[in-house]
């Protein structure tokens, strides 16, 4: 069974980049470009470097001061942007047998 581990905190790094440790004692450094290049709610993040750098943790859920936010199952499964459904459920049957820390 997939128990996904909650985003702890998140540190804004350059182009992009946010390191997000987690619950289950691992961490990633994330390129986010993927994730914020395309629609306008994500507009002032791609054009701002400091409001991107306003990015929190809202509910286990990377967000900033305007509503964008980013799923988090989506950064931790390492899931592209609009993943199928089948993305998904072999995201977490991996992530399920996947030794944890």
């Amino acid at each position: 069974m997939y128990d996904p581990a909650r985003v702890i905190a998140a540190v804004p790094l350059t182009n992009f980049h946010a390191y997000l440790p987690y619950s289950d004692g691992t961490a990633r450094e994330i390129d986010l470009w993927p994730y914020v290049n395309h629609g306008g709610i994500f507009e002032p993040i791609r054009s701002e470097p400091a409001f991107f750098e306003q990015m929190t943790i809202e509910n286990d859920t990377l967000a900033w001061p305007n509503g964008a936010a980013i799923d988090p199952d989506v950064l931790y499964l390492g899931l592209p942007p609009n993943a199928s459904e089948e993305e998904w459920r072999a995201a977490r049957d991996r992530q399920a047998y996947a030794p944890h820390p």
